[in-house]
């Protein structure tokens, strides 16, 4: 095999012999070589260089993603309980509020007020100016918005309910003090105000109370509410026991066998303050009851008959 060279300049042409061997190696230099070399670089730089991605960056990814996705579970778990104890909480609240209403309603019949001040079958009246709230600058979902308004009915509700419970506790604490019937459970009225034979003496003399005679230990009744003033032996009166009811009115309870107050104490109507007796000036078992009305002795009679509030 030849190679044949050519002159530019002087226009003559030259051959080269070439064997086999010299062939094989200039295509071994000029092919072969470049192109080993550049594949040998390649996977060289492979294997020393090291991955713009390693496995490791890959996995934090992953545990970052299935942390992601395990942390989203748990919120949508934890926001429908949150709507489960929300819909219960909000159950209740109307339970409640049907309650407050029914009990309402039955207070006022029994107090006997008037319906159209206490209405609990309709929503309290109310009104003012509406001021924009700065605070508010997002609607808040359905279900907060509900329970909000549920909650503001309950608070109406029970401020209604404390007004009433306060207008009933009045006119019982009225209704408690006003005096009314007699002091004792059972027995009969055996000596009257007024003008009378002394059974000691045999003569006239002014009787300022009644007497309830009766079996020896039965109970003896407040007629009122009030304080003890007095609790013990009292000259004439033998065991006594005295009760202020305010607004200057007072009663006696005289003559017992047992007083079962002491001074200070506050006594309600019908409580029983003492048991029956012949203690002091007195013939047989029986009560003295006296009532005073700012320091004057009052006939008894019309406290004992009138009806009770």
């Amino acid at each position: 095999m030849n190679i044949i060279l050519l002159n530019s300049s002087s226009g003559r042409t030259s051959s080269l012999p070439l064997s086999r061997l010299n062939v094989f190696l200039l295509f071994v230099f000029l092919i072969l070589l470049p192109l080993g070399l550049g594949v040998g670089g390649y996977f060289l730089s492979v294997w020393v260089s090291p991955p713009i991605v390693s496995s490791a960056i890959v996995q934090d990814w992953q545990d970052s993603l299935d942390e992601q996705k395990q942390g989203i579970r748990e919120l949508a778990s934890s926001s429908e309980g949150q709507l489960t104890a929300l819909t219960v909480k909000m159950a209740q609240m109307q339970a409640r509020l049907l309650r407050l209403d029914a009990l309402g309603e039955h207070i006022t019949e029994l107090a006997k007020l008037n319906k159209g001040e206490f209405d609990f079958s309709d929503s309290p009246a109310v009104g003012g100016p509406e001021e924009f709230d700065l605070g508010e600058v997002y609607d808040r979902p359905d279900f907060l918005a509900a329970l909000d308004e549920l909650t503001k009915e309950l608070e109406q509700k029970e401020d209604q309910l404390e007004v009433l419970g306060s207008l009933v506790a009045n006119r019982k604490l009225k209704n408690d003090v006003f005096l009314a019937g007699r002091p004792v459970e059972w027995g009969w009225m055996s000596s009257r105000y007024g003008r009378r034979t002394d059974p000691f003496t045999g003569r006239l003399a002014w009787h300022k109370g009644v007497d309830f005679a009766g079996k020896e230990g039965s109970s003896i009744v407040a007629v009122a509410a009030g304080v003890v003033t007095w609790s013990g032996d009292r000259h004439g009166y033998g065991e006594l026991v005295e009760i202020n009811h305010g607004g200057g009115y007072v009663t006696r309870y005289g003559h017992n066998k047992e007083i079962l107050v002491q001074v200070g104490d506050i006594v309600h109507k019908g409580h029983i303050i003492s048991k029956m007796g012949s203690t002091g000036r007195s013939t047989g078992p029986h009560v003295h009851f006296e009532v005073f009305k700012n320091g004057r002795a009052q006939n008894p009679a019309k406290y004992i008959y009138r009806a009770s509030r």
